[in-house]
């Protein structure tokens, strides 16, 4: 175990309670778990103190767009947004609000979402985040669990806040919007009792000398819902101490394996700001002393503000690396035969360095600069370190981008309830690929024996639930102890997810504990590890595996590679277009045959392999509510949504038995 120390036993089987491993923490907190240093109680302190260092340094950019023109990064300075933090705070209190009283943030990333942030944060006052993508009915639903009694909305969501309005007032007093409002908008508020303001309206009622109240770590500073794959959201009660926890721990593990960020560099804020993982990047960012550059909000032109941008970090979700690397393996392997040959050659000289050891920046210097530099312009030119969450990054796609990207590439695993990355893979360290790495300073970890799917946290190769324990973790759900006791036992937060320990010291994320069920033959399917591998046949984007108890056997709703398909299909002359060949008989058996033939060779039992697929032209969406903001499978609704296709798929495969 060469980057974890053993601080705990582990613990037999007793009293109904499963077996447990023994607790690790990080080798870079083998002497203790990293305390905050005296006399920070707040992340306002982040904000203040860094403007007083960099007052002038950018701190907030977004592009101007003027009809349809976009001109470069336009920029406010530290000094700026503090004390734009400042008179927004102070107007905040002349409606009413005081400290602990919550304030909701409604809208995408920009820089008033911040500086509405911030202003909470310089009077105590606990902000929640309301998703922008779930739509009126969670909005409506947060606002009336947390209380919330002042709102800060982007001017194209004030509609959907109003809509919810007549449901929601009784709390909430106060909308203000990101820019402009409307008379007749205002009208319809007033109508409610609720009064709205422009964003330079509601600036005037503030005052930018103010008194500004004492704060501790121990006071709230954002409740954080969770959408949850089933159910109602939860309120994921996170202190100041948990958030600048986290934000320290990211400054010591880059300090110690990597290189901190300073005042001069930039981060592309694209991933939501009603997230945690954006958030403690961004909070990392006002520490420090970094500017932030936020994207138009339009995944068309991501890669365009990106470029403009040239940021030297960047965080992105699986789903956008996969994006990019797709991209740019179509043009390599379009190439002609020299240039991919060349390629070739460069991507397995570098990954053979990168495997004996080597760091990034001395495994193939001189072919970084000839051959993959033009992947590193894609990045932006500046890129120096990358960083993945959310979901695991396939291996193929964490590969390539350690070897072209000339960054370092480190992916993680956290929560809402653990403030965000709780472990992470070392950028240098080659042989933590395909691991979600080790414990943040501020974490200890173990693994819980999960008897009924098999997990066993004693065993030679130990596997079972991850559990954490620290300074970084939520203290509950708000109005809901019941859940709280369900997942947080003496002290340990069972996270749901299956770990298996690698020899290093690093952890794999392998299963999801409730993602399991039983076919009518008795066994039992663990169909978030299926589907995974299932995902490395390159002619899917996406897979829901479904079985029914009552059945022997599994069927799937599978999003096909449009241009895989399409290929196909002019190889066997077939000349529909890709919803109709998503209907087509024989492009159904060949995906459903590929997809098999990947499942054997990842050595999947016969009752794992798929007998029917549909296939679906559409990507799994938000909009129809088939997946979580993070991208997470809502399987309770796919199956609602896909029911109908779900009961031909069984007739289907029944008939083809006989």
């Amino acid at each position: 175990m060469d980057f974890i120390v053993k601080v705990e036993e582990s613990r037999p089987a007793a009293d109904g309670r499963p077996s447990a491993g023994p607790v690790y923490r990080s080798i870079y907190a083998k002497d203790g778990l990293m305390e905050l240093p005296e006399g920070l109680e707040s992340p306002w302190q982040f904000l203040s103190d860094s403007a007083k260092k960099y007052p002038n340094n950018p701190m907030l950019g977004r592009r101007q767009v003027k009809e349809t023109k976009v001109g470069p990064y336009v920029w406010l300075t530290y000094q700026e947004v503090h004390d734009a933090a400042l008179r927004m705070g102070s107007a905040i209190r002349s409606r009413g609000v005081n400290p602990g009283d919550r304030c909701g943030i409604f809208g995408s990333n920009c820089p008033q979402w911040l500086t509405a942030m911030e202003a909470c944060n310089s009077h105590a006052i606990t902000y929640v985040p309301l998703y922008d993508t779930l739509g009126a009915n969670a909005v409506e639903f947060i606002i009336n669990h947390a209380e919330v009694s002042i709102a800060f909305v982007q001017e194209n969501k004030i509609s959907a806040i109003l809509s919810c309005l007549p449901n929601c007032s009784t709390h909430l007093k106060t909308i203000v919007s990101f820019a402009n409002i409307s008379s007749t908008q205002k009208e319809e508020a007033e109508g409610l009792g609720v009064s709205c303001f422009s964003w330079e309206e509601f600036s005037q009622l503030g005052n930018l000398v103010c008194e500004l109240p004492p704060k501790q770590r121990t006071d709230i500073c954002t409740i954080m819902y969770t959408s949850g794959t089933t159910g109602e959201p939860k309120g994921v009660i996170i202190t100041n101490g948990a958030i600048m926890a986290e934000v320290l721990s990211v400054e010591q593990i880059l300090f110690l394996t990597d290189k901190v960020c300073t005042e001069g560099d930039s981060y592309f804020s694209f991933l939501p700001l009603a997230h945690v993982y954006d958030q403690i990047m961004e909070s990392y960012c006002i520490y420090k002393g970094s500017s932030i550059g936020f994207w138009r909000g339009d995944i068309r032109f991501l890669m365009e503000d990106l470029q403009e941008l040239r940021p030297t970090m960047f965080c992105g979700v699986p789903r956008v690396y996969d994006r990019i690397y797709t991209g740019i393996a179509n043009k390599v392997s379009s190439s002609g035969a020299l240039r991919k040959t060349l390629f070739q050659y460069a991507y397995n000289y570098k990954l053979a360095n990168l495997e004996k050891g080597l760091p990034q920046e001395n495994a193939a210097p001189l072919l970084d600069k000839l051959v993959f530099d033009k992947m590193k312009q894609a990045l932006g030119g500046r890129v120096r370190i990358l960083l993945s969450g959310a979901a695991p990054l396939p291996r193929h796609v964490e590969e390539f981008f350690r070897v072209t990207a000339c960054s370092t590439l480190s992916q993680g695993y956290g929560l809402t309830e653990s403030c965000g990355g709780s472990l992470t893979s070392i950028g240098n360290v080659f042989p933590m690929m395909g691991t979600v790495g080790v414990p943040m300073t501020t974490i200890e970890t173990r693994l819980e024996s999960v008897p009924e799917m098999g997990y066993d946290a004693l065993s030679s190769v130990p596997r079972g639930e991850i559990c954490l324990r620290g300074k970084s973790l939520f203290s509950g759900y708000h109005k809901r102890q019941d859940l709280t006791e369900e997942v947080l036992i003496d002290g340990w937060f069972h996270t749901g997810d299956i770990g298996e320990l690698q020899p290093n010291g690093a952890m794999k994320i392998i299963d999801r504990k409730k993602n399991i069920f039983k076919l009518s033959q008795g066994e039992y399917v663990a169909v978030e590890n299926i589907e995974s591998k299932y995902l490395q046949c390159p002619l899917i984007t996406s897979i829901w595996v479904y079985g029914n108890s009552f059945e022997s056997f599994l069927v799937a709703v599978v999003v096909p590679d449009r241009k895989a398909l399409e290929d196909w299909a002019a190889e066997h002359h077939l000349t529909e277009g890709f919803k109709s060949l998503c209907q087509n008989l024989k492009a159904r058996k060949y995906i459903l045959d590929e997809l098999n033939s990947v499942g054997q060779k990842q050595q999947l039992r016969g009752f794992e392999l798929l007998k029917a697929v549909h296939l679906e032209p559409n990507p799994f969406d938000m909009e129809r509510d088939l997946i979580t903001p993070t991208f997470k499978l809502k399987r309770t609704h796919l199956l609602k949504y896909y029911k109908d296709r779900i009961d031909k798929l069984y007739s289907e495969a029944k008939e083809a038995r006989v």
